[in-house]
């Protein structure tokens, strides 16, 4: 039974540019047919604490002696791990906040990114499909003064695409402000048509990947 995992970080519940994209990722999964089930982490409702431990970031077996981790803490990082490799495919929802992913996908990164587990020479992720969707408020073309202040999609693409060596799907979409900051304004078409043509390549993908 084929399984997607949908991971959202967005604080918007409402209006959320990445929300309605890995939705429309999620609805095209399961439309491939009964037996394509979706996992859902939402990281802004039920956000994960930051690690308990700095411990937490090796295997066990890798740990010092004196490095300690209680029981709790030990089960949650499992929990997310084994939610991630039970995964065929994923997809997550991350905006740009101050340039960068939002703390509660750094905080779901901290505990999947484990060297002798997940990475580090060890990756039982190889070569399986993960779709990241980056949604940025501003514009970070090429030749502007803003073109290298994109510091989450490179972060994505190392975790996930490098160290975890899954095959990565980057989709972004950009001027999602445009609706609301004036100095935008003149890009609200350009940001519509970037977000329709977002939504076709991701339902593309979802009947084609895993």
């Amino acid at each position: 039974m084929p399984t997607l995992l949908h991971i959202d970080s967005s604080a918007d519940l409402a209006h959320s540019r990445s929300r309605a994209l890995t939705a429309a990722f999620a609805d095209a999964w399961r439309a491939r047919g009964p037996e394509y089930t979706v996992v859902r982490r939402d990281l802004h409702v039920t956000p994960l604490p930051h690690l308990e431990a700095s411990a937490l970031h090796w295997a066990a077996a890798d740990r010092t002696a004196e490095e300690s981790v209680a029981p709790e803490a030990e089960a949650l990082r499992q929990e997310v791990v084994d939610e991630l490799l039970a995964a065929d495919a994923v997809v997550v929802g991350a905006p740009l906040y101050n340039y960068t992913v939002p703390s509660t996908l750094k905080a779901w990164i901290d505990r999947v990114h484990i060297p002798g587990v997940l990475a580090g020479g060890v990756q039982p992720l190889a070569g399986r499909p993960v779709v990241t969707v980056v949604s940025r408020g501003g514009t970070y073309d090429a030749g502007t003064p803003t073109e290298h202040w994109d510091h989450g999609s490179p972060v994505l693409e190392l975790i996930l695409g490098t160290a975890l060596g899954m095959k990565h799907y980057p989709v972004t979409v950009s001027a999602t402000l445009a609706d609301r900051l004036p100095d935008l304004a003149p890009l609200a078409d350009h940001a519509a048509a970037d977000f329709a043509d977002a939504t076709t390549t991701l339902q593309r993908l979802a009947a084609t990947v895993a």
